[in-house]
């Protein structure tokens, strides 16, 4: 039987703003919004950033608690929220995770350089240094561990696979686990077929695996990934395009045409309750705290 494929929308991202994508969600009710709509296009998980009003980055635990109840108010999908910054303390990038306790929390498994170049301009724009020490990554496994959060590890190269070794040795990084193969990021693996083979290939064994595709590469990767029998990441964080120079409208625009790819290619799209299955999650999903309390979103 052909396993369902697991479909998740990048709601907002940190970087891109209305200025180059009009749909970009800002406001706790905006990206509420843009979940129930990602959700009924067929996304059983939706990643989110939060921002505020202006459409910077926001973290404070109340914004995330507001977004929380905006995405609740209108679906059910699976809640995945964000721990990746540039120069934000490791305990503020962590605090919503230990306090909503959202179903999955990202975790980024390396440190890289991060950066957008113009060919055109022959200039670099967000040019930083993307760190992300054993030490951070160990704070933040063991505090997800705590809360009940399942991690998502976001790899954006082979190393960072590789990295999940220690942590796996040491026992704080159990299986079953989820891999985010994050490809065409300069500084990171450039987005191919052939490099995601490489990939997922480099995975432990019993891997969950999906591909995020950043810009119009996207589009062949996420075919690939589905013959390949791996879940896709579609979004406004990471791809604004359905084809060359036509924007989406909506992250739901984007999950359309990841489920209407996946259909035709022969794998049905995962429902919210499949996917709970597939990612190994509670069926209601209910989680255990770290002191021992069950509770749900």
């Amino acid at each position: 039987m052909t396993q369902p494929i697991v479909i998740t929308a990048a709601l907002t991202g940190v970087l891109a703003t209305r200025d180059l994508c009009p749909a970009i969600p800002y406001t706790p009710k905006e990206i509420g919004e843009e979940a129930k709509r990602a959700a009924d296009a067929g996304a059983s998980i939706v990643h989110i950033h939060a921002r505020n009003p202006e459409g910077g980055p926001d973290w404070r635990v109340e914004t995330f608690a507001e977004i929380l109840s905006e995405v609740r108010a209108r679906t059910d999908v699976i809640v995945n929220f964000s721990t990746g910054a540039i120069g934000i303390p490791v305990e503020q990038r962590i605090a919503h995770i230990r306090d909503l306790k959202p179903e999955i929390g990202a975790l980024n498994m390396g440190s890289m350089n991060y950066a957008i170049y113009s060919a055109k301009k022959k200039a670099f724009y967000h040019d930083h240094v993307f760190a992300n020490p054993f030490k951070d990554i160990q704070f933040f496994l063991e505090a997800m561990n705590g809360a009940g959060v399942k991690p998502e590890l976001e790899c954006f190269d082979t190393g960072h696979i590789a990295n999940t070794a220690p942590l796996i040795d040491m026992g704080i990084l159990r299986p079953p686990y989820q891999f985010s193969l994050i490809m065409g990021v300069l500084g990171g693996i450039p987005g191919t077929a052939r490099h995601l083979v490489n990939q997922v290939d480099t995975l432990p064994a019993g891997s969950q695996w999906q591909v995020i595709g950043i810009g119009l590469n996207q589009w062949a990767l996420v075919a690939s990934a589905i013959t390949m029998g791996g879940n896709v990441r579609v979004g406004l964080e990471d791809n604004f395009y359905i084809e060359d120079g036509r924007m989406a409208n909506s992250n739901g625009d984007l999950v359309e045409k990841a489920a209407r790819m996946a259909n035709d290619l022969g794998r049905p799209v995962a429902s919210i309750a499949e996917a709970r299955r597939v990612l190994s999650l509670s069926p209601s999903g209910e989680r255990v705290g770290e002191r021992g309390e069950r509770r749900s979103d």
